[in-house]
């Protein structure tokens, strides 16, 4: 009884406590609306992540890859996916514990005239055959790995999210910038046609019409404000933050204006990035790895265990000492069938899932490719053919002007048309960025350096 009572003490001692962590909404909400540029942290993390150690903090001026950082400390995604690896690797700890062993004990007497006291103890010890505990920390293993991979995943999809935001607000700027060179065109137009009609030069309908032109720019341009308060919530949301924290900050948006050239992106090597770095790929193959580690373990549960149990008894003055063994799930109903079919259709169906998502991958990355081809050679053609055509025919209509040979409202719808023309070169552009987008999606892999990777080991 000695032993057991010694055993229940240890087993008080060493349990681990429970530690509570409640959660309290409007607590988690005031963080939220706390978070800033000048959040504790922050800064540290962005400057080691871009190497820019003497970046002044906070910044007036933020760029994509500045950004980009940001999102990646603040993003609750990420947190997310690194709460999964914590849990993974918990699951881990646990697959390398061995069966605990146990006790027991009794005591008494007889009732003989003598009334001899007799108490026993027998520990009991589980041998696990068939590597069950090897193959159980295998995939523990690989479920490890994956979840670390999932957090990458995670990142890329944030940095994804943050792109096409900026996507967004830089063409909501740029369009309104072309659209109050244009209201200021409009606006000589009609002073041009006013004045026209009070000489009696031009007629009522003809100044009726320009005023209605002027008044869709105007709207338009009115439009774009919203359209760009819009964006610069979507952007705060991406990196994680109120919109207000973004107030009084310049974006610089520069980094748009030249995409990579579809020359330095040979699709071979492309599409051989997409099946080799694509997270998402290496996650399922480990998830593969992972469903056959658990059918091997379905398997060796065919192979029952071995329970030893020494005894110590003492009864009237002698001690007697014994070892009891037992053969624990005798395969006699069945010789776990049942589980094993399971994770065989397991592994089976994740198989199927990796060539289907390998086939996905293959058939996206070359439709990406050849859109952003398409794409550039769109905007190439607009800006280095039709945008210089209608520019140097402004520039021949503003010497006509300067001469006398013209007068000031053919010169005012030259620049009309060379407006038309930057309009069609930025739109051309801006199918040019939302299509390279898609084309870094497909392959999980940054094609604009401005736009950092994610380093899922120093991410949030």
């Amino acid at each position: 009884m000695a032993g057991l009572i010694l055993a229940i003490s240890l087993l008080n001692t060493s349990c681990l406590k429970y530690q509570a962590h409640p959660l309290s909404p409007v607590q988690t909400e005031q963080q939220f609306r706390a978070r800033s540029l000048r959040t504790p942290g922050l800064a540290e993390f962005v400057r080691a992540q871009s190497g820019a150690a003497a970046t002044p903090w906070p910044p007036a001026t933020l760029d994509p890859e500045m950004l980009t950082y940001i999102a990646y400390y603040f993003s609750p995604s990420i947190e997310v996916a690194r709460a999964k690896v914590a849990s993974a690797r918990a699951a881990l700890d646990t697959a390398h514990q061995r069966i605990n062993p146990s006790i027991s004990g009794n005591g008494g007497y007889n009732r003989t005239p003598d009334s001899v006291s007799t108490y026993a103890v027998s520990p009991a010890f589980t041998i696990e055959t068939a590597g069950k505990r090897g193959y159980r920390i295998l995939e523990a293993e690989k479920l490890t790995e994956a979840s670390r991979l999932a957090v990458y995943e995670a990142a890329w999809e944030v940095r994804s999210a943050l792109r096409r935001a900026l996507v967004t607000y830089w063409t909501a700027l740029s369009k309104q910038k072309l659209l109050q060179t244009e209201a200021a065109v409009r606006a000589e137009i009609v002073a041009i046609y006013q004045k026209r009609v009070e000489l009696g030069d031009a007629a009522t309908p003809e100044l009726s019409a320009a005023r209605s032109e002027q008044a869709t720019v105007s709207l338009a341009l009115e439009a774009t404000e919203t359209e760009l308060a819009e964006a610069r919530s979507v952007i705060a949301q991406a990196a994680g933050l109120p919109a207000a924290a973004l107030d009084g900050v310049t974006l610089d948006l520069s980094s748009f204006q030249t995409p990579a050239a579809p020359d330095a992106l040979p699709i071979l090597q492309i599409e051989k990035a997409g099946l080799l770095h694509r997270a998402d790929i290496r996650r399922t193959l480990l998830e593969y790895e992972a469903a056959d580690a658990r059918l091997r373990l379905a398997l060796a549960n065919q192979y029952p265990n071995i329970i030893l149990s020494p005894a110590y008894t003492f009864q009237e003055g002698f001690p007697a000492y014994t070892l009891g063994a037992a053969i624990e799930s005798l395969p006699v109903f069945h010789r776990n069938q049942g589980p094993v079919a399971e994770q065989e259709a397991a592994r089976l169906q994740l198989a199927a899932q990796f060539k289907a998502l390998q086939s996905r991958i293959v058939g996206e990355t070359q439709s990406a490719l050849l859109d952003y081809r398409e794409t550039v050679n769109d905007w190439r053609a607009v800006r280095d053919t039709f945008l210089p055509i209608q520019q140097q025919r402004e520039a021949q209509v503003t010497a006509a002007f300067r001469a006398g040979e013209t007068d000031r409202l053919d010169l005012t719808q030259s620049r009309l048309l060379t407006l038309a023309a930057q309009r069609a070169d930025f739109e051309a552009l801006v199918r040019a960025q939302t299509a390279l987008g898609t084309l870094e999606d497909a392959v999980q892999s940054p094609l604009q350096p401005s736009l950092p990777a994610p380093r899922p080991e120093t991410t949030n």
